[in-house]
């Protein structure tokens, strides 16, 4: 018995989220006294799929085929599938992404498995059971939730679990999968970024603001308080549907759900929806003016105070401190 776990790669790249992963996983093979194998699918360099075994991985297996290297639903959950089986692995991890969002659940169809869908938490092994701590209803609620099948799959939510960097030395090798015709029905034929900003999704921290704005001409100073945290910008959905950000800026239950280590809410009152979009925050910050504003009451920190005072006082403050 061992236990997988899938990094998802970008363009040849592994996410953070896929190093959490690992490491969440290399944990949960400790838990079972067990070793850990790592797959990969796409063209990812040799020396990247080698520095998983910085994070834990014992065994690192690579797919690396010209019709796998962009992200194929049915086939990457098909080559999943097929290396649980070879390796007899019970347990499979991987992230909760925007991907696997759809991978997980297929995968789980296709090995009889139980899933447990956001976890934020190491299994619980008392009494011989499997519980694991999970987000639900958009995060406004914690579940225990019990695996009893033979094989289990955890989706990991991003920001869950810290990296754990290990002395582990990977053996990478290649595991050759004979495609199916009935792997390629639903292919992505082109993927365009809207820019080369920092993912939401991905963000470690998000600055993002609302109708406190009061339009789109004063979303520089956000932009530049973004900028000098390093952090993605973000919008609620009266912004976005009046135009004065994308859509894809767009968080909440609605739009993208964001899970970071910060999160900085600059005039926005806090509506219901936004806040089941962002409550998995590990740290949130509101700045609002109206001290009766809903957001204060799930927030860490706040600030009352009109945010076209606050936001320079705060961006001047970063930049002292950089200095």
């Amino acid at each position: 018995m061992s236990v997988l776990v899938y990094i998802e790669s970008a363009e040849g790249k592994f996410k953070k989220s896929g190093f959490e992963a690992v490491s969440y996983a290399k944990a949960v093979a400790n838990q079972l006294n067990t070793n850990l194998v790592a797959l990969s699918i796409g063209n990812v360099a040799d020396d990247d799929l080698k520095a998983l075994g910085n994070y834990g991985a014992n065994k690192v297996l690579t797919v690396n085929q010209e019709n796998l290297k962009s992200f194929v639903n049915q086939a990457y959950a098909a080559i999943i599938s097929e290396v649980v089986k070879k390796e007899n692995c019970e347990i499979v991890v991987l992230s909760n992404s925007f991907s696997c969002k759809g991978l997980a659940p297929r995968i789980a169809v296709k090995l009889q498995a139980g899933l447990v869908d956001g976890a934020i938490s190491l299994p619980n092994l008392a009494d011989g059971k499997f519980v694991v701590k999970n987000n639900v209803f958009s995060s406004k609620a914690i579940a225990f939730v019990e695996i009893t099948s033979p094989i289990k799959i955890l989706a990991l939510m991003p920001n869950a679990f810290k990296l754990v960097e290990t002395s582990e030395q990977a053996l990478v090798e290649t595991f050759d999968y004979q495609t199916n015709e009935s792997d390629f029905t639903a292919l992505i034929k082109e993927i365009v970024k809207a820019s080369d900003k920092i993912s939401l999704p991905d963000a470690e921290i998000v600055v993002s603001a609302g109708r406190g704005l009061k339009g789109p001409e004063n979303w520089g100073m956000i932009e530049e308080l973004a900028a000098l945290l390093g952090a993605a910008v973000a919008c609620s959905k009266p912004v976005s549907d009046a135009h004065w950000r994308p859509h894809e800026e767009h968080v909440g239950q609605t739009g993208i759900t964001v899970s970071p280590n910060l999160y900085i809410a600059i005039g926005i009152s806090g509506a219901i929806q936004h806040i089941a979009g962002v409550s998995s925050s590990k740290i949130i910050v509101v700045i609002n003016k109206d001290a009766d504003a809903p957001f204060f009451k799930v927030a860490d920190y706040g600030i009352v105070g009109d945010a076209f005072e606050v936001v320079p006082k705060l961006i001047a403050a970063v930049k002292a401190f950089k200095s």
